[in-house]
């Protein structure tokens, strides 16, 4: 039976209502800014959850959502979580069959959607194998959505119900998230995230070694609320009672800028290609930065440089690293007491000191654990309160991915003598562009499937805007012409993923470099490409959106 102290996400709301009743939310949407405060937004988010309960959800059931970042999806991160349901975050960018699995999988009972992904939720719907979505919801027109059926317009849908809803109790216990993850071979993974998970989380952010947020911030999460929560942002604004900036659909640097500016932004949160293209604008037009504090970079490594350049405009970076298994915050590159300066924009720019409540064992190929001396390397596994110990209706992959409570993350690192982690490379060659999951794998797959290709092999390589690209090493069976076959892999790989998946480069060579039990020697590829100026990266301005 739940208690009175059970560790529920609740009482976040209930003290941003209660405390900070006239502190504003801010979302920009295609039809300018939305306003109000947390007095009506706890309104509204009970008149969701009565929405729900009519709708038949019940706790339990799966409420997804492919939407970005605005008011009305973060009012489903407290109605859901609180009326017992479980809120499940589901990134559009990925190809559309990994969206059918995801729905599959989690057997999701309603599904809130933006407009301009209408089309994409259409696709997936249409090869779902089960038949669980009782109630779609678009957050605008529904005008092109008519083969979804039943479907209703987002404010229609709450204007119907009473904002006199009595909260449940519930069990720390009980799923509060769900966010998959596709960071390894294969078709994504469900992680789920109960209350006190969720809870946990947000208590180490807030403490002064995670993101402390308070009541004098004013929150810019330019990270996707469909990314784990936002980085759990969202909620330890909440909980902090800060003000919230919700930065809409596909931001260009000059409206985050203006953002940035016009709200007083004091903490914003992106991967690194959200602030090149803030330094870019930058440099042909001045920003105010004055009011900004921090900006928290994730999602791939900052650069020494960006750091420099922010530390130039009196903006402190925090660098963070995390994990969908855990929720996903692990490290912040806090700098610690007694470091000398010279030391410390090179500490900083590694992943960082593990957070409170963490902890954290690097071991070698035999399982012993490495010493923290910044140069050997091994495996990092990790455990906590908030990370998970297992992923949902999946055995095999958590036998391969947990071992006596402990999450092996598959990421390389060392240890540095003063704790201090830095990832060197991943055991699996999945890609990271952007900040998000490129499965090298997969297009390996496809690519093969070409008759006029023999054998093909994809890698990452370093990118000055998306920290990494994939490209594609390839034996073209003999005679083929090589410029007809790019021509004709780059239609196919269109058809089946999305664009920013597509290889910057097809490279043709005479065999793909094998190690000694037969499998692609990709490190070896990837360092000969590294090492010419091969690389055009014309595509690369338009591989990813922003959102």
């Amino acid at each position: 039976m739940p208690g009175a102290t059970d560790q529920t996400l609740r009482p976040f709301l209930w003290r941003a209502e209660r405390l900070y009743p006239e502190t504003e939310l801010v979302s920009r949407g295609h039809d300018g800014l939305t306003r109000y405060t947390y007095t009506e937004y706890a309104d509204r988010v009970k008149q969701l959850a009565s929405a729900l309960r009519a709708t038949g959800v019940t706790a339990g059931d799966r409420v997804a959502t492919l939407c970005w970042n605005h008011h009305r999806h973060f009012e489903l991160y407290f109605a859901v979580t609180s009326m017992g349901a479980q809120l499940h975050t589901i990134n559009p960018l990925l190809p559309t069959d990994h969206i059918s699995h995801i729905i599959d999988d989690a057997g999701d009972r309603v599904v809130f959607v933006d407009p301009s992904l209408l089309e994409t939720v259409t696709e997936a719907v249409q090869t779902t194998e089960t038949d669980t979505i009782t109630q779609f919801v678009t957050m605008g027109d529904a005008s092109n959505a008519s083969s979804l059926d039943p479907i209703e317009e987002y404010d229609s849908y709450l204007d119907a119900h009473d904002p006199a809803f009595e909260w449940p109790a519930l069990a720390e216990s009980t799923p509060a998230g769900m966010c998959y993850t596709s960071g390894t071979t294969g078709k994504p993974k469900g992680v789920e995230y109960t209350h006190q998970m969720l809870w946990s989380h947000t208590m180490t952010t807030q403490s002064p070694q995670g993101i402390p947020i308070d009541d004098t911030d004013v929150v810019l999460p330019v990270v996707p609320m469909f990314h784990v929560n936002a980085w759990g942002m969202p909620f330890s604004a909440t909980a902090g009672g800060a003000k919230q900036v919700f930065p809409g659909p596909a931001p260009e640097p000059a409206e985050l800028a203006s953002l940035i500016e016009n709200e007083a932004v004091t903490i914003a949160a992106g991967v690194p290609t959200v602030w090149l293209g803030l330094q870019e604008y930058m440099t042909h037009t001045a920003v105010d930065l004055s009011a900004l504090e921090r900006v928290v970079i994730g999602g791939s490594a900052a650069p020494e440089s960006m750091i420099d350049w922010f530390d130039g405009h009196g903006v402190e970076v925090l660098h963070a690293w995390g994990m969908t298994e855990m929720a996903p915050i692990g490290t912040v590159s806090h700098t610690k007491a007694g470091l000398e300066d010279a030391n410390a924009t090179a500490k900083r720019a590694k992943q960082g000191l593990a957070v409170p409540g963490l902890e954290f064992r690097v071991v070698d190929d035999t399982g012993e654990e490495v010493p923290w001396d910044g140069e050997q390397f091994g495996e990092l596994w990790v455990r906590g309160p908030w990370v998970t110990t297992e992923y949902f209706a999946n055995e095999r992959a958590t036998a391969d991915t947990f071992e006596d409570g402990w999450l092996k993350t598959g990421d390389v690192v060392t240890v540095d003598e003063d704790g201090y982690l830095e990832i060197v490379d991943r055991i699996k060659d999945v890609i990271k562009s952007g900040g998000e999951w490129i499965s090298s794998v997969e297009l390996e797959n496809a690519i093969m499937g070409h008759d006029g290709v023999e054998e093909a092999t994809v890698v990452g390589v370093a990118d000055d805007r998306w920290q990494e690209r994939p490209i594609a090493f390839v034996v073209a069976v003999a005679s083929t012409p090589h410029d007809e076959l790019t021509a004709e892999l780059e239609a196919s790989l269109k058809e089946q993923f999305p664009k920013w998946w597509v290889p910057d480069a097809f490279e043709y060579i005479d065999a793909v470099p094998k190690t000694a039990t037969g499998k692609f020697a990709k490190r070896v590829l990837r360092a000969e490409y590294d090492s010419t100026d091969a690389f055009d990266a014309s595509h690369s301005e338009e591989a990813i959106p922003e959102e």
